[in-house]
């Protein structure tokens, strides 16, 4: 089913913290000072300036009359806090998603491009429904069947990324070869799952490549699972947000940002890379595995 794309708050947020970042430092306050002066807490401010929560025209005009910004430029980022109160698709499941994964769906609805490594599930984005199920109900044995129902929902519909009929998510894959030999529900849920992974394999977005087990040591298993996201670039030529490292957690997850850190986390990636299978013989070995899942 093709599905087309919906602007989600999480860039306008995003941008709207880096604006207002920007002036606090340029008006040489701390986050402590301009948290005092606008009778707010810090922790407040810096959900502000990380994007990670929806802002009042008020209270940007507040926070712009503290730092001295001018009238035109206060105008502007108004117009822009009401962008951040959008409704993304992921609104509907809101009680089921976890907060800091909140701001990873609309990282990725966001981005134009993706690269990430996983080494011992498929990911969400891949997945199926059985398999999720058994994935959510591993991590979450707590959840009742109408929570876990909509959580699995909530992972299915994410998958509309790669098939929107305007610029579809290009997705490149690295998963380690444990992906497929370790069993996660019974043989027909795995079997079901791997054919769907070599099938997605098959788009022209989407590549999937898997690291052997006999591969030598690469510097992806120092660093576990993580994802960089790339964002469309405007006419100049330049990506229009600054690209993320995503790296999950059991309980929470990390963004990095800075220029070092996606320097680190790229030359890892391409190490990983180094150490895969080519496309080709990845699918091989992907149908190679569900077929011994099948008595």
């Amino acid at each position: 089913m093709a599905a087309e794309s919906t602007a989600g708050p999480t860039v306008p947020r995003r941008q709207l913290g880096r604006h207002l970042r920007a002036l606090r430092n340029q008006a040489k306050l701390t986050t402590k000072l301009a948290a005092q002066a606008l009778e707010w807490s810090e922790p407040k401010l810096w959900r502000i300036e990380t994007g990670q929560t929806a802002l009042r025209s008020l209270d940007v005009e507040a926070m712009c009359r503290v730092y001295g910004a001018s009238t035109e430029v206060t105008q502007g980022l108004m117009v822009l806090a009401r962008e951040t109160r959008a409704v993304g698709w992921w609104h509907p499941h809101d009680d089921v998603i976890p907060d800091w994964l909140d701001l990873y769906l609309g990282l990725e609805e966001a981005a134009a491009r993706l690269g990430r490594y996983d080494p011992e599930l498929v990911p969400g984005l891949l997945q199926t429904a059985a398999y999720a199920s058994a994935v959510i109900r591993a991590e979450r044995p707590d959840l009742g069947d109408e929570a876990l129902t909509r959580r699995v929902q909530a992972r299915l519909a994410r998958q509309a990324l790669l098939i929107r009929v305007t610029a579809p998510l290009t997705a490149e894959l690295l998963l380690g070869e444990a992906v497929l030999r370790r069993p996660v529900g019974d043989a027909p849920v795995m079997a079901e799952q791997l054919d769907q992974l070599a099938d997605a394999a098959m788009l022209p977005n989407v590549s999937v490549r898997v690291v052997p087990l006999r591969a030598r040591l690469h510097r992806g298993v120092l660093t576990g699972p993580f994802v960089i996201l790339r964002f469309p670039v405007n006419g100049d030529g330049q990506e229009t947000e600054p690209p993320v490292v995503y790296v999950p957690g059991f309980t929470g997850a990390l963004y990095l940002e800075r220029p070092s850190e996606i320097r680190r986390y790229q030359a890892v990636y391409a190490d990983i890379v180094a150490a895969a299978l080519d496309e080709h013989a990845s699918r091989t070995l992907i149908r190679q595995a569900a077929r011994e899942y099948v008595p």
